[in-house]
């Protein structure tokens, strides 16, 4: 994805906003972060401008010992405190800080992340916006932090630097034009060639890195054994370091000559300028003391270093910049179905779900085109159809995912989305075929961080109707076992089929008066089919139930059953009814069914 050039007002923007992000949530860090630049610059001016000049000077007045002394200690005793603080800040209150700022700052991502849309996790754009403003996002905000400070200290810094240089010689300033030439003139320049550099090779990057993780994730590990793909990924991995070397020839004498540039005119000619300018006013016309000429040199080299310091914190603000309006873009995002929306509690019992000429489009593309229908309490009922025709879809806009683009869907009458967000969606139990295998336990796997009574009751329960407990119960841990291998290597790796039980027995362990399965089936053999189609339909003694299926066989005893085609409803009816019919769904129907063996006089599979 190709970033938009920012304006230096947005920069600015975005580097205000991450100070006050950083403030809302550690004012430590940010209080810190500027005394601790502050009594650094303060160091290396009062140094130079005051301490050298009044200890040379002293000596040139032949001060006694004692005064010396004095002066030196209470000096040293004054660096000593602000070394003192410094190392403590550095060491302990920004360690700490760093770690509040951090779980702040992602608690606000995952928050923000918790309650976007599905549809933003289905736009590239969104989702790469998204995973940049999670890549070190708290280093990036601690960055702006400290660098923010650092430009407004080291310019006043700087401005010091300069009147005490011109209180000396008033031309002697004019070696200060060296650094800001070789920092902000070559500097500039290397740093756009740098970018560029970075710019042509972010595609071999992003190719190196897709080989190392082909190569390091188990995912891939059988094709790689198995098949010839070793010898892509190398071809791949070869041609993108080939192009990488090539664009940094390309970019090395440029940057070369520039960093050249840099260098003398940031330190060689202002370091021997300055030396020999002062020596010379000391030396041949004697209009300056050896003090001045002390003090001269000593300030130049200050000046030096704050101006690079100051050329760093400007770079790190304007690079941080477009990072920073990645972050806040993802945080000031208004979602349009946003997680914790506030509305009516459902009250009473269910009693119908309508779909009134609802309509969607994804990507400009019309997915669901004027589909209407109604399930009502204690019906059950199968969305079929091939792939594509919108049925995950439905099942989608049901839940609130997703909003029609016109139309409406009403539960109990009521527009779905007068409705309290979170309660709507307590009212159905749903698995979707694209289900995830998380990293906990069985038990957690199935009651998904809701609580009831007698837990382990219901999660036993519900894993019987799914025909996955005897499995469970031969592992070590039982219900208690850990699931995958991604925090332990004893976990538990089941196959698809069983993977898709445990994932089904979730919507048999949630209480809701509306149950769904989308292709609750797709893994398992027709003997385990049937055992959980049984079970399903006994579920379905006091619960509506919605299915979809794509072996037809599974819902001839269905109330009702939705035929659709491109997005449309092209037939409604019970089984018997559409079968009579002899449309789109009896002909889909009989083609499946010269597969099945066991067959009755009209091509049916009994349950």
């Amino acid at each position: 994805m190709r970033e938009k050039k920012l304006s230096l007002a947005e920069t600015l923007k975005n580097d205000w906003y991450a100070l006050k992000l950083g403030y809302s949530i550690s004012r430590s860090v940010v209080i810190h972060a500027f005394l601790m630049r502050l009594a650094g610059y303060f160091e290396w001016v009062f140094f130079d401008a005051v301490f050298l000049k009044e200890i040379v000077g002293a000596l040139d007045e032949n001060k006694s010992f004692g005064e010396i002394f004095t002066f030196i200690l209470i000096c040293g005793v004054t660096f000593a405190l602000i070394n003192l603080y410094s190392n403590y800040a550095d060491n302990v209150v920004l360690p700490l800080q760093t770690v509040r700022l951090y779980g702040g700052i992602y608690r606000k991502l995952y928050a923000k992340a918790r309650n976007v849309e599905l549809s933003c996790y289905e736009d590239p754009d969104f989702y790469n916006r998204y995973t940049m403003a999670m890549d070190g996002a708290e280093l990036k905000v601690q960055q702006i932090i400290v660098s923010f400070w650092g430009v407004l200290v080291g310019a006043v810094a700087t401005g010091a630097v300069f009147l005490f240089m011109f209180q000396i010689d008033h031309y002697a300033v004019l070696f200060i034009l060296c650094p800001l030439l070789g920092n902000f003139v070559f500097g500039n320049w290397k740093n756009k060639f740098d970018f560029k550099k970075y710019q042509e090779q972010a595609p071999n990057e992003k190719v190196l890195n897709y080989v190392n993780r082909t190569m390091y994730l188990a995912d891939y590990a059988k094709e790689i054994r198995l098949f010839q793909i070793f010898r892509l990924l190398k071809k791949q991995y070869h041609e993108a370091t080939e192009n990488n070397v090539k664009v940094a020839v390309k970019y090395a004498l440029p940057k070369a000559v520039l960093n050249f540039w840099r260098i003398t005119f940031t330190f060689t000619v202002i370091f021997e300028g300055v030396l020999l300018y002062a020596i010379y006013r000391h030396q041949v016309t004697g209009s300056i003391t050896l003090a001045q000429l002390t003090v001269m040199t000593s300030l130049m080299v200050a000046m030096t270093w704050i101006l690079i310091r100051l050329f760093e914190d400007i770079m790190s603000i304007m690079q941080n910049g477009l990072f920073i309006n990645n972050l806040r873009g993802f945080l000031e995002y208004e979602e349009k179905i946003p997680e914790d929306q506030k509305g009516i509690l459902p009250e009473g019992e269910f009693e119908s779900l309508e779909f009134d000429h609802v309509c969607f489009s994804y990507k400009d593309e019309e997915t669901i085109k004027d589909l209407s229908f109604v399930l009502k309490k204690g019906e059950i009922a199968a969305l079929v159809g091939h792939n594509g025709t919108g049925k995950t879809t439905i099942v989608k806009l049901l839940l609130r995912l997703y909003d029609p683009v016109s139309g409406v869907i009403r539960m109990n009458g009521r527009d779905i989305r007068e409705y309290d967000l979170h309660a709507y969606r307590e009212m159905f139990a749903t698995t979707f075929q694209d289900f995830s295998i998380l990293g906990m336990t069985v038990m957690e796997n199935v009651l998904m961080g809701r609580h009831y009574e007698n837990e382990e009751e219901l999660t036993v329960r519900a894993l019987k109707k799914a025909g996955i407990y005897e499995k469970v119960m031969s592992l070590p841990g039982g219900l208690r076992t850990v699931m995958t291998k991604e925090f332990d290597e004893d976990g538990a790796v089941f196959s698809g089929g069983e993977s898709q039980k445990l994932a089904v027995a979730r919507t048999f362990a949630k209480d809701s008066p509306v149950k769904i399965f989308d292709e609750p089936s797709s893994a398992l053999d027709p003997i385990a089919e049937y055992e959980l189609f049984r079970n399903i339909m006994k579920e379905a003694s006091d619960h509506t139930m919605l299915f979809i299926s794509h072996r037809l066989s599974s819902v001839k005893n269905c109330d009702k059953v939705f035929m659709l085609e491109n997005g449309r409803l092209i037939e409604e009816g019970s089984h018997s009814e559409l079968m009579a019919l002899g449309g789109s769904y009896a002909k889909m129907y009989r083609k499946q069914a010269m597969n099945y063996l066991a067959l009755d006089g009209e091509g049916e599979v009994k349950l």
